[in-house]
Order: structure tokens, then C-alpha cells, then sequence
């Protein structure tokens, strides 16, 4: 059969489709034969074509791959004796490394155990003294502890001793580059063992692959991942070496003669190390060189006649895969801003910014405002507090400068500012907006990629102004409704994008355009054909944002129809971005009119369940044998025929196709099923009950999924499940339910609790830290039923703010001067921070008093700090505050803490920062509240609040100064001077700005116009205008309940009421 085996085989390489259909037709055949096994093996050893020996070697992987299992003892002895006599015989390096991976999937079956022989080869080869011999063998055996590392751990010694040597073998790259590619395999399973070896190798390590990237680029660019294995599995490993690889990922980082993959390997290793080790960059005053490296790239021109990728005119906007150094030269600052004080990078920073931003040179100028750009993020307060208008008035020059190149760099600055230095930014409204709006009337909508960098400044800007849109309204509505009816699709779709914008701040001042902007929807959106679909995806996303803006009575007729739609849509596309948004509006819809799910739930559920489940775009996992993952199909050998011949030419390609290059679309779909799940279970309540297990089971599977933003999508939404199952039994207190909930509740928390100590993302953590505060703050004591849940969630919070989870590097560069964080670390801990006043409320104050005496002093440490730590500590104070005075035994334990808390308290009134001030006066009114302040502290109290209210400008500062002043007269109204506090507090009122407190303050009024009605009589007009201020404050926020409680009054002062409120 061999001969004839080998005729086929040769066919299939002839440029003939004729011949090659015939020669398929005959394999498929030839492949239900049982001794195509041994015609293989004799073709592979026998055949003088070494193109039919590879392919001979190809088809038997697969053969052995899929049926191992039905392959007879001896015939895989003899297998595995012919795979080793091949490979030893064997000249050609195709054929070989074919040969290597059939013996790394039989590794896969047959561990190397079993297989004694292979262990005697790869000894007497990698120890040869011939080079090409000791090649072969690391080809071999990196192919081997590839397929199958674990195995080959009671070895792992060894293997380090050999790389030690074949890593100073300079003269063979191939052999280093085989080496490192197994040590990368290894690296995931090493023990502690084999730490200190491994650590030992690095220095070898970095000349090794000094050597390799001048041999051959692409393997050293492959080889370098080991530092990314290493940083993910041990990073302990390289911290004793951090200076020495820092300094060897800057050489190749600054070298423009290499290619742009080994330099972009070599930036984005200096950003993971940044992630995961700052303080030691930091430590070891590595920040410097690595700015004085990074800076260049940035700046550098693109090639003479080109652009940058982002500059392109046909640049997709869309397209994520810029790898090009200047763009990983960016993410390095990004990471920095994210990951290091402000202080300290600003420092350094700003003077190599403001350099570029002076140069004559516009690729030098376009870099200082994308280092502008990519600190907004991370350094969000240090730059609103301090620097926010030099930046913007920078930026907003950068919009005239003569070169688009800058005009675009600009742009995008002013997009990430608006993004993320909010409410500051969107006080610039009246400067912004009309340069933003001269910006776009002059634009030329044939540079369609320009525009689409413009759209992106306008909306973000746009989003987060809120009511201050109202006088640009017309203009912006007119400009988007032209634009929604141009010739261009991707003017269309811009168009569309920022009408969903303008609805996100105007909310219902946008009803009067509802219908015509539905109405250029539709069309959108019943249009089916490909070239559309990006524009009907951000149809869709529009449709979403308008149902949760315009108010529920204008968007509730379209709900149904909306749901119907999605579901057409669905069965119709099969396209992530467009079930992703599809989804969206569903959860859209269960805001404003759930009952219009009800009847769809199932379907709804099924494909959301599905997009969950499925692996598409995401097939590739490293755990199976990664070139067959995509070709694996079912065992019917009629199928196994085309496969074949699909493999036949990718064997020479690098086997780890499978990155994330093409998921991302599938990754945000996972990632907006799962918030839209959680918010449709919620809303729709009892109607969801059929699918909560199910929905649960399938979300729960996903909190280990590789890609962060889906782990904490997934987190997030197992606290909405607990949240809509507490609701269902509130609603309906049945056992069932309640059996259901503590069950829902022993499985969420714990794996909550387990996150935030062990996962590695920060962000992530974050979100679970949210999702747990929601769950206790509508769960309450039923969330803390379990015996011991208490002390674990005291124990998770103590552990964020004494930095000892992983996500915070373990703590273990804990001599680091404590006070100086990167924002996004003291954000981590005041999501932590914020659940204390949320326990503080849920059982009674007896029992969490021990818990809270080990964290307050870790509140309290914080007022030392930075303005946002100072803040966010008498903030949580005060919360805490407020949270025993309505617990059992709170008020006892309020006065406990009031010796202590009260100097710090009438410090933080004294504050220079408008917020500290107004979270001190907060605390300070609910110290009054719960009875704590004695009254020989009123006097104190009280000269303290006029001293304060006669020279505060701050609104907000005022409205709680008001509330705090209410809050003690009626603690202890005998304490209280009325004749001067009562006409100096109407003389603040109504409120402005936190109208929450309105509550407190007409308690107050109320308590006082019964028990001392000659005082309210004294100030009779100032007290009636004031009441009329606030009647009108409600009939305008709470329109329908307002409406409902008119109702029920008699004829006459329903009269009376309505006149007092209309007028103006």
C-alpha cells in the first residue's frame, strides 16, 4: 500500500485542481483502510522526496491525534520506534520538525514515562558534541515538553542544568532558541525547587538572547515571550534581575534597525514589568532611562512618504492591532500613569512633555499631547486638581497648529480628558463648545478618517455635559440630521453615534427630536445588508441609550416593538457586535418596560446563554496541541480526508496561531451578555425566576475566563442575580425564595471573597469589591447569615487597605513610603473602604464593633495623605456615622468612637479642598444625629459652622453645613442659640446642590413648627419661601408622586398648592 500511498501524496503537490480532487478522493479511501497507519510510517522512513515524507509525518499526527486510542498495543510500540528511528535518520529540517510534533502528540497520549527510548535520544542528543546533533535534540524536546510539560517536572532540574550550558553555547542560536522555547513551556509547573536555578539563568538568559536577535530576528521576537511567562507564572523570578532586563528591553526598544515585532516585544515587557513590580521600577530609579528611551520612539517621524497607521486617511478606527513600537511607546506611559504616584512620574515626566510640545518638529509636538493624552486616566486628580487648565489650554491650541498630524493628536487628547477628568472638564463648556463645534463646520468630510478623530473629541465632551448641552441643542441636532442623511456610510454612522451623545446629557430635552431621530433609525436598522452593518451596530447602540434618556412615557410605546426587533435581528445576523448590541437594548427596554421581556424570556435567554457558552473566536486555548485546534472535527473519517489536505501546508507556520487578535469582538460580546443578563434578571424580577439557575450556572463558569473584562463582567453580574433574587423574596417572602437566595448568596460570596485576595487584575478586583458592596446594600443582614461571613468580608477589606492581595503585588514591597500610590491603587481601597459603613448598617453595632475597631485606624491613617486619601477618609467616617444611628445599640457606639473622631472631624472643616470640608461636615452632623456630641460640644460646634458659613463659597459645602445645623437642633434643640442659628439658617435655604438632604433639613422644620411655632412665626416669610422652593424642587424631580399626592388633598388647598408651585 506504501507505493501506492506515496503516488497519492505526490499528486496532491502537482499544480493540477484536477489531479488534486482525484488524488483527495483516492486518500479518503486509502484512509478507511486499518493499514494506512503502517503505509505511512514505511512512506515517512522510505520516501526520497522529502516534501512526501513531511507530509507523510503531517497526516500520521493527525491519524495518532484523533485515533490513539484505537491504535493496538503493538502497533504503538512499533509507532513510536519507527517516529525515533525517523527523526535520527532524517536530514531535512521540515521533515524533522514535523517529525517532532508527531512525537510530542504520541507525548501527549503515551506519557514519556512509557517511553523510555525517547529519554535515551534526547540525552545522548542534547549532550552530543556534534552542534547539529545537540540541535536536533532541543528541537525534539522542546517540541515534546511543549506538547506536555508536566510530566517531564521530576526532570525539570536536570533541564535547567542543560539550558545553563546550551545557553553559552553562542555559536549555535538555534540550539539557545530551542532552549528558551522549552523553558517557557516549563515555566508555568515550576516548583520552588527550581527557583533559585531558574533565577541563576537570567543573566545567560539576556546574552543568550542578545546573541539570538542577531542570528535571527524572529526567533529571538518568539524567544522573548519567556519573560512573559515568567512575569504571569513567577515574577519573583526576575526580580532580583529587573535592572539588567529593563536595560536589555530598552536596547532593543531603542534600536531602529530590528523589526517592529522584537521591538514591540521588548516595550511591552518594560509595560508588564511597570504593572506588576512599579515600586521596584521605581526603586531602582529606572524610571528615567526608561522615559529617555521611550520618548524617542514616540516622537520618531514614520518612514519618508508614510504616515503612522493612526494617521492614515484609510486607518480603521476600529482596528485594535497597531503594532507598531510608537504605539506600545504610548501604552508604556498609559501603564505608568496607571501604576505609579503622580507625583513622582510628573516629575520626571513633564519636562521631556513640554519639550516636544515647544519642538518645530510636528512628530515631536504629536507626542507631547499623546503623553498628555494617556495621563488622563490614570492621574485623573492630579491633574484636575492641579494642572487641568494649562493641559486643556494647551490642547485647545494644538487645534489650530498647521499640521493635521497634531490637529489629530490634539483631538484625541481632548476626547481622553473629556472621558476621564470629569466634573472639571465640563466646566469649560462655554470655551470647549464653541471651539469644538468651529472645529467640525470646517472640517472637510472627504477626510473621512480626521472626521471620525473630531466625532471622537465632540462626543465625549458632549456626554458628560448634562444640562449645559441645552443651548447647543439646536445647532448640534440640525448638524447630526444632516449628517444621518449623507452619502457616506461612515459620516451616517458618526452621525448616529453622537445623537446617542447628545441624548446621554440631554435626556428628556431631547423629546422634541425624538420621532425624527426614531424615525432615521428604523431605517437604519431594517437595513440588512452587509455594507451596513457597522451603521445598523450603532443603530442599535443609539436605540439603547434613547431608551434609557428620553423618559420612560415618551420611549414605553416602542418598547415591544424594540424587543421584536432584536429578535429578528438575531435569528437573521450572525454577527458578535450586533448580538452584543442587540442585547444591550434588551437590557435597554427591562429599565423602561420590562413586562415587554416577559413573553420573550426564553428566547432572550437561550441566545444570551449560547454567546456565553460559545467558543467561536476564542477556539484556540493552549492546552490542546495548537495547530489542529481549528481543523479537530468530529471522528468521521469522511471528514478527515479535507482536513488533510488543509493541514498539509501549515506545518511550517509558527503553531501558536491562535492570540487574541480575533476575538476581540467575541470577548465584548461575552462581556456585555453578562452585564446585560445581570440587569434584565434584576429588572424583570419574578418573570426571570425560570432562568435565574441556569443563567447563573452559565455567568459563574466565566469568573476563570482568560480576558479580565469578562471575569469582572461576569462578577458584576452574579451580584445582580443575588440582588433579583433578594427582590423576588421581598416581594413575595416565601421559604422557597429565601432557601434560594442563601443558596445564591453562599456561592457568590465566597467566590467574591476568594477574587479579591487572589485575582491579578486590579480592575477586576475593583469590580467585585462593587458588585459586594451592592449586594450588602440591598441583601443587608441576609447577606451576612453565614456563620464566620462577617469576619472574612472585615478580613477582605482589611486586606485592600493594608495592601496584602495579590493585585496589589502581595505587599511585598511594603517599605515603599506608604502615602505615595498611583490613584487607581487608593481607588482599590476606597471600594474596599466603602463597604464598612455598608456592614456598619447590616447587624447590630455590638456585634461588628470589634471588626470596626481594626479598621477605622486603617480609615483614620489615611488623613495624613493626599487631598482624594484626606477625603475619602472622613468621607467613609461620616458614612460610618450614619450608619449606626439606625442599628441597635449604634448610638452607644457612636459615642464611644466621638472623643476620637471629633478633633479630626473639626480639623477637616478647617480643610483648604472643598470636598474634605463638606465630608467633615457631613460626619460631624451625623456625630449630632446619634446622639453622640455632649453638650458642652454644641458651643464648640457651632462657632465652628458660623465661622465656616459666613466665608464658604461652595454650594455643596453650604447645603451640608445647613443639614448638619438641622441635624443638631433636633439631636438637642435646648442646645441650640434658635433666635440667631434658625434666621441664619433660612437665609441658606432652599438648597442647591445636595438635594438628598432636603429630607433632614424639612424634618427639622417640621420638628420646630411644632414644638416652637413663635420662632417659625417670627420668621414666617422666609420660612414660607422657603417651603415653596422646596414644594417646587419635588413637583419638578418626582413629577408623578407629586401628582399622586396632590390628589389626595382636599379641593381647596389643591388649589392653593398648584398656585404656589406654578408660580414663578
Amino acid at each position: 500500500m506504501s507505493g501506492e500511498l506515496e503516488q497519492i501524496l505526490l499528486q496532491l503537490t502537482q499544480p493540477d485542481n484536477a489531479i488534486i480532487q482525484q488524488a483527495t478522493a483516492q486518500l479518503k479511501l486509502a484512509f478507511k483502510d486499518p493499514a494506512i497507519i503502517p503505509a505511512l510510517c514505511a512512506v515517512m522512513t522510505g520516501s526520497q522526496n522529502s516534501q512526501i515524507r513531511q507530509s507523510a509525518a503531517v497526516m500520521l499526527r493527525m491519524r495518532v491525534k484523533k485515533h490513539w486510542k484505537k491504535i493496538g498495543p503493538d502497533h504503538r510500540e512499533s509507532l513510536k520506534a519507527v517516529v525515533l528511528q525517523a527523526f535520527q535518520q532524517e536530514t531535512e529540517h521540515t521533515v524533522r520538525h514535523s517529525l517532532s510534533q508527531l512525537s510530542a502528540v504520541m507525548v501527549k497520549h503515551e506519557t514519556p514515562d512509557r517511553w523510555p527510548a525517547l529519554f535515551t535520544l534526547l540525552n545522548q542528543s542534547t549532550k552530543s558534541n556534534n552542534p547539529m546533533d545537540r540541535q536536533v535534540g532541543l528541537l525534539l524536546l522542546s517540541k515534546v515538553v511543549e506538547s506536555n510539560p508536566e510530566p517531564f517536572k521530576p526532570h525539570y532540574r536536570q533541564l535547567l542544568q542543560l539550558f545553563g550550558t546550551v545557553l553559552q553555547d553562542l555559536d549555535n542560536p538555534t540550539a539557545m532558541y530551542y532552549s528558551i522555547l522549552t523553558l517557557t513551556a516549563m515555566t508555568a509547573y515550576t516548583g520552588t525547587e527550581e527557583m533559585n536555578l531558574m533565577r541563576s539563568l537570567i543573566p545567560t538568559l539576556i546574552i543568550a538572547l542578545r546573541h539570538l536577535i542577531k542570528a535571527d530576528q524572529d526567533q529571538a521576537s518568539e524567544a522573548m515571550e519567556v519573560f512573559d511567562e515568567l512575569m504571569e507564572s513567577e515574577v519573583s523570578i526576575m526580580v532580583p534581575h529587573i535592572t539588567e532586563i529593563v536595560h536589555f528591553c530598552l536596547e532593543v526598544s531603542a534600536d531602529t534597525t530590528l523589526t517592529d515585532s522584537l521591538r514591540v516585544k521588548a516595550l511591552s515587557c518594560i509595560a508588564f514589568l511597570i504593572r506588576l513590580k512599579s515600586k521596584t521600577v521605581l526603586k531602582q530609579k529606572l524610571l528615567n532611562p526608561i522615559l529617555q528611551t521611550v520618548f524617542p520612539v514616540l516622537s520618531a517621524a514614520p518612514p519618508p512618504g508614510e504616515e503612522d497607521p493612526e494617521d492614515e486617511e484609510n486607518s480603521n478606527e476600529d482596528d485594535t492591532d497597531n503594532e507598531s513600537p510608537k504605539h506600545f511607546a504610548a501604552q508604556v506611559i498609559d501603564t505608568m500613569a496607571l501604576h505609579m504616584p503622580p507625583e513622582k512620574l510628573f516629575h520626571q515626566l513633564m519636562p521631556l512633555t513640554q519639550a516636544c510640545l515647544a519642538s518645530d518638529n510636528p512628530y515631536e509636538r504629536k507626542a507631547g499631547l499623546m503623553c498628555l493624552a494617556v495621563l488622563a486616566e490614570g492621574c485623573a486628580d492630579h491633574i484636575r486638581t492641579k494642572m487641568l487648565s494649562s493641559m486643556l489650554q494647551t490642547v485647545c491650541q494644538s487645534l489650530s497648529d498647521s499640521n493635521q498630524v497634531v490637529r489629530s493628536a490634539g483631538l484625541f487628547a481632548l476626547g481622553q480628558f473629556s472621558e476621564h477628568l470629569q466634573p472639571e472638564v465640563s466646566k469649560y463648556c462655554a470655551e470647549l463648545m464653541p471651539l469644538l463645534l468651529g472645529y467640525m463646520s470646517a472640517l472637510n468630510q472627504a477626510k473621512i478618517g480626521h472626521v471620525t478623530k473630531a466625532f471622537y473629541a465632540l462626543e465625549n465632551f458632549l456626554e458628560n455635559l448634562g444640562s449645559e448641552i441645552e443651548p447647543y441643542l439646536p445647532t448640534l441636532m440640525e448638524t447630526m440630521s444632516a449628517l444621518s442623511n449623507a452619502e457616506n456610510l461612515k459620516l451616517k454612522e458618526l452621525a448616529v453615534s453622537a445623537i446617542g451623545a447628545i441624548a446621554n446629557a440631554a435626556k428628556e430635552k431631547l423629546v422634541p427630536y425624538f420621532l425624527p431621530v426614531i424615525e432615521s433609525l428604523k431605517g437604519f436598522l431594517t437595513d440588512t445588508r452587509d455594507e451596513m452593518r457597522s451603521l445598523q451596530t450603532q443603530a442599535l447602540d443609539t436605540l439603547s441609550v434613547l431608551a434609557r434618556t428620553i423618559g420612560k412615557e415618551v420611549f414605553s410605546p416602542l418598547a415591544a416593538e424594540c424587543v421584536q426587533l432584536g429578535l429578528n435581528l438575531t435569528n437573521a445576523i450572525d454577527d458578535p457586535d450586533l448580538r452584543r448590541c442587540t442585547y444591550s437594548l434588551f437590557s435597554a427596554v427591562s429599565t423602561v418596560s420590562p413586562d415587554c421581556l416577559n413573553p420573550h424570556l426564553t428566547a432572550i435567554t437561550t441566545i444570551m446563554l449560547l454567546s456565553l457558552k460559545s467558543t467561536e473566536g476564542v477556539t484556540a486555548h493552549l492546552e490542546e496541541d495548537k495547530t489542529f485546534v481549528l481543523l479537530d472535527d468530529d471522528d468521521d473519517d469522511e471528514a478527515q480526508g479535507d482536513t488533510i489536505l488543509d493541514e498539509e501546508g501549515t506545518d511550517n507556520v509558527d503553531p501558536d496561531i491562535a492570540g487574541f487578535s480575533v476575538e476581540n469582538a467575541y470577548i465584548d460580546e461575552k462581556e456585555d451578555t453578562c452585564d446585560a443578563l445581570g440587569e434584565i434578571a434584576f429588572n424583570t424580577g419574578a418573570a426571570f425566576q425560570p432562568f435565574l439557575e441556569s443563567s447563573f450556572q452559565q455567568v459563574y463558569e466565566l469568573r476563570d475566563f482568560p480576558h479580565e473584562d469578562v471575569r469582572r463582567a461576569a462578577f458584576v453580574a452574579m451580584g445582580q442575580f443575588c440582588r433579583a433574587q433578594h427582590k423576588v423574596w421581598q416581594e413575595n417572602p416565601t421559604e422557597a425564595d429565601h432557601q434560594a437566595l442563601q443558596k445564591l448568596l453562599g456561592v457568590v460570596l465566597p467566590s467574591f471573597l476568594e477574587a479579591v485576595h487572589s485575582e491579578r487584575e486590579r480592575h477586576v478586583v475593583m469590580g467585585v469589591l462593587e458588585a459586594m458592596n451592592a449586594v450588602l446594600k440591598a441583601c443587608q443582614g441576609e447577606a451576612l447569615q453565614s456563620p464566620g461571613r462577617l469576619q472574612e468580608i472585615s478580613q477582605a477589606i482589611r486586606d485592600v487597605l493594608k495592601k496584602r492581595t495579590v493585585c496589589q503585588d502581595g505587599g511585598g514591597d511594603e517599605a515603599d513610603d506608604d502615602e505615595q500610590q498611583a490613584e487607581y491603587d487608593a481607588m482599590l481601597q476606597e471600594f474596599a473602604g466603602e463597604g464598612i459603613p455598608l456592614l456598619a448598617s447590616a447587624v447590630p453595632a455590638e456585634t461588628f464593633q470589634p471588626y470596626l475597631n481594626e479598621l477605622l485606624p486603617l480609615i483614620m491613617n489615611k488623613l495624613s495623605y493626599t487631598v482624594a486619601d484626606r477625603s475619602f477618609s472622613v468621607g467613609t467616617l461620616g458614612e460610618i456615622l450614619q450608619s449606626l444611628v439606625n442599628v441597635s445599640g449604634g448610638r452607644a457606639c457612636a459615642g464611644k468612637l466621638s472623643n476620637k473622631l471629633l478633633p479630626v472631624l473639626v480639623a477637616g472643616v478647617r480643610d483648604s479642598d472643598s470636598e474634605v470640608r463638606n465630608n467633615s461636615v457631613f460626619a460631624l452632623g451625623a456625630l449630632a444625629q446619634d446622639g453622640s456630641l455632649i453638650t458642652v460640644d454644641y458651643p464648640m460646634m457651632l462657632s465652628l459652622f458660623s465661622n465656616l458659613l459666613s466665608k464658604e463659597q461652595d454650594r455643596r459645602v453650604i447645603d451640608n453645613l445647613c443639614a448638619a445645623l438641622c441635624r443638631m437642633i433636633m439631636s438637642n434643640m435646648e442646645g441650640v442659640p434658635l433666635e440667631q442659628v434658625f434666621p441664619a439658617l433660612l437665609a441658606r435655604l432652599p438648597l442647591k446642590e445636595d438635594m438628598e438632604e432636603n429630607k433632614t433639613v424639612y424634618s427639622c422644620l417640621a420638628m420646630l413648627y411644632s414644638q416652637n411655632p413663635a420662632l417659625v412665626r417670627l420668621c414666617l416669610p422666609e420660612t414660607q419661601n422657603t417651603l415653596v422652593m422646596l414644594l417646587r424642587d419635588v413637583a419638578q424631580r418626582h413629577s408623578k408622586e407629586f401628582e399622586v399626592a396632590m390628589k389626595s388633598l382636599p379641593a381647596e388647598q389643591k388649589m392653593k398648592l398648584t398656585g404656589a408651585v406654578s408660580q414663578s
